[in-house]
């Protein structure tokens, strides 16, 4: 599948993240899971937070809980790391709120979510964000919203989308309505798809070298956001 343009970037963006915090300050990554950006934060003391219940490799969490009631006193991280988890939420304002009140006056929190991407991590997926309802929620949660911007550019978007509709497109004329009609369509696909297996590399090579957001849509859309 070769490299992913989200991953790529967010891997950019979490690393500018961590060197731009002070050495040893305390940061909770929440929703860690297998707390694959851990070595980003490796000149900072470094927590993490996840409930641990969804069919899927963990790294032990230092603290196994809800995220709507993260078991710290308040005001406690100077920084928290908070990357694609929101849309596995059920009540994501509530979690907002409890990382604002974990995060000391002043500190900043790293966010990402997507906007558009298939459902995953089931049944355990609720939510896809737009821009403006990411500005509300963070404005009513205590946070200064700051610039919320694509994590990867609309070339990413379509790579994506290219490899998604392959994988998924009907595999026989009768998927396509059956007959003389549904043959041709399939036909027509099939060759879609070669086309499309083609270029989707590509546009991801092509993301990866430009983050292009002049027109289309990101898969996710991230911020940089600081306590009030």
């Amino acid at each position: 599948m070769g490299l992913n343009a989200s991953r790529v970037w967010l891997d950019r963006e979490l690393e500018a993240f961590g060197k731009s915090l002070p050495q040893d300050c305390l940061v909770l990554d929440a929703g860690a899971g297998s707390q694959k950006y851990a070595s980003k934060f490796s000149q900072q003391r470094y927590e993490t937070a996840d409930f641990e219940q969804v069919d899927k490799a963990y790294q032990p969490s230092t603290y196994v809980c809800d995220l709507r009631s993260i078991p710290v006193e308040d005001n406690r991280f100077d920084a928290v790391v908070f990357t694609q988890v929101m849309e596995h939420l059920p009540e994501p304002k509530l979690v907002l709120k409890e990382l604002n009140r974990v995060l000391k006056p002043g500190g900043v929190m790293f966010f990402s979510a997507p906007l558009y991407y298939q459902e995953h991590e089931q049944p355990y997926d609720f939510y896809r964000y737009t821009q403006f309802g990411l500005k509300y929620l963070f404005e009513q949660s205590g946070f200064q919203a700051g610039e919320i911007r694509w994590l990867e550019g609309f070339m990413g978007t379509v790579a994506h989308q290219l490899r998604y509709m392959r994988s998924n497109f009907p595999r026989s004329p009768a998927g396509f309505g059956g007959g003389v009609g549904g043959l041709l369509l399939l036909v027509l696909f099939q060759l879609f798809g070669v086309t499309a297996r083609l270029m989707s590399p590509l546009a991801r090579l092509a993301d990866i070298r430009h983050r292009y957001t002049q027109r289309g849509m990101p898969i996710n859309y991230m911020a940089i956001l600081k306590k009030v």
